[in-house]
């Protein structure tokens, strides 16, 4: 990333090259140009420069006439929680998610406690770019405010998804990895809530990942096997801003992010007030969509990014959703993804089922995906998408993110990057050895 990257939900950049204190006060600025009056929420993840970026915002909002309510270091769904708690304007959030180190962002949600959505965002970005704010006479500069616990409202929406009893009986050991990121300070608390026997690792919001932050199989061989040899009945593993979980089961092998999200779904169809449909995005794996034709419930797909599977959770009054990163989302707890209710819901259904991790995954319809890319112009995917439609004539073609190609038992989608001259190539097939063929047939018309 040798640029700046800017988006709809907000920005990142490498942190004193990219990314400096005047950039995030200038982008918050415009950003506060075009919110309605109120106070504003300020948190970050663990990041060793969160607090100076931190500040550099507060100083920014306060100049813009706003109340500052700096809660330091809480986890991206406990600020969407806290916009609508607090009846707040927006809030700021910094963090880079799974970036390095070096890398920092700041992530954009509205008065309604989501991420902002494309055209809001789009507004904010071009404020931005133009220069535009709402800084004030020195007479009616903002004030600061501090949250004591901004954790409690969180917990309380979470623990009320799930059977806290039965859970309790169960009395499960368990293995949170935080990576030194924002999700301890909330983790701990629920499982501690939940009456497990908790080991922490990582637990110190310090930003000095033990290893690297993306919760991949890959990044995560050291955790499984301390999930094995700890005798744990599952690893939560999430990343910096926690809002993405990855699990490994009770033998100490890596379930995965994709898992998270389809586990949740199963434990949302047994519950008599859920009625469905559900959302999901064109990238995430058809586990969750077979799972919901299994119980009879409506399955929608949005594009990619969490704005659009919140919209479309909106527009269809989905009583679940979420991406296959790892990130469920409850509207009962808010429409952003969160790993505290993976957690809270995965162990739910492990005391609800008798089962382990193991057996519950086993059960779920299994399904292989494949990931690629390849360096590609936006110039020329119009003519790629042509000629996968031309070789592909027997599929359902669907395109506004890309192109998606879909069949009974399989699906490909082709997109490209919206931070690099590249393009993605995801499929999905019975077989591991389908999918892996698909990419590269497609990579071959390049």
């Amino acid at each position: 990333m040798s640029e700046l990257i800017i988006s709809v939900s907000g920005l990142r950049g490498i942190v004193g090259e990219t990314l400096t204190p005047e950039i995030a006060a200038r982008f918050v600025a415009a950003f506060a140009s075009k919110l309605p009056e109120g106070p504003i929420i300020i948190g970050r993840d663990g990041r060793s420069s969160g607090p100076m970026l931190s500040r550099a915002i507060i100083a920014s909002l306060m100049a813009c006439g706003r109340t500052c309510v700096d809660v330091d270091v809480a986890a991206t769904p406990t600020i969407g929680v806290l916009v609508r708690q607090r009846g707040a304007a927006g809030a700021v959030m910094v963090s880079a998610s799974h970036n390095p180190p070096p890398y920092n962002g700041i992530k954009l949600f509205g008065a309604s406690g989501r991420v902002l959505d494309a055209k809001t965002g789009s507004e904010v970005r071009d404020a931005y770019l133009a220069g535009e704010n709402a800084y004030c006479p020195f007479d009616q500069i903002g004030l600061v405010d501090h949250d004591s616990d901004p954790h409690e409202p969180h917990l309380e929406k979470v623990l009320a998804t799930v059977d806290q009893l039965a859970i309790r009986a169960a009395g499960f050991r368990v293995l949170i990895d935080s990576n030194h990121g924002a999700g301890s300070l909330l983790g701990k608390r629920l499982l501690d809530s939940l009456g497990c026997e908790v080991v922490a690792v990582g637990d110190t919001p310090d930003g000095n990942f033990a290893h690297v932050p993306e919760p991949t199989a890959e990044n995560l061989q050291g955790i499984a096997s301390q999930v094995r040899e700890g005798k744990c009945a599952v690893g939560f593993c999430q990343d910096p801003d926690a809002d993405r979980l990855a699990l490994v089961d009770e033998k100490g092998d890596y379930v995965g992010e994709e898992y998270t999200l389809a586990l949740c779904v199963k434990h949302a169809l047994t519950q008599e007030e859920t009625f469905g449909p559900i959302v999901i995005n064109g990238a995430t794996s058809g586990m969750s969509e077979r799972l919901a034709q299994a119980a009879k419930v409506g399955c929608h797909r949005s594009a990619v990014g969490e704005a659009n599977v919140a919209d479309m959770m909106i527009e269809v009054g989905a009583t679940y959703g979420g991406e296959g990163n790892g990130g469920p989302i409850d509207p009962r707890v808010g429409y952003v993804r969160d790993s505290f209710v993976g957690m809270a819901q995965v162990l739910d259904l492990m005391a609800a089922t008798g089962k382990p991790l193991s057996q519950l995954a086993a059960e779920i319809p299994k399904l292989h995906i494949h990931k690629s890319k390849a360096t590609v112009t936006a110039e020329r995917l119009p003519a790629l998408f042509e000629a996968l439609i031309a070789k592909y004539p027997e599929a359902e073609a669907q395109t506004g993110d890309g192109l998606r190609l879909s069949w009974q038992d399989k699906w490909l989608l082709v997109r490209g990057s919206n931070t690099e001259p590249i393009v993605r190539l995801i499929a999905e097939a019975e077989s591991e050895s389908e999918a892996v063929s698909m990419c590269e047939a497609a990579a071959a018309l390049l």
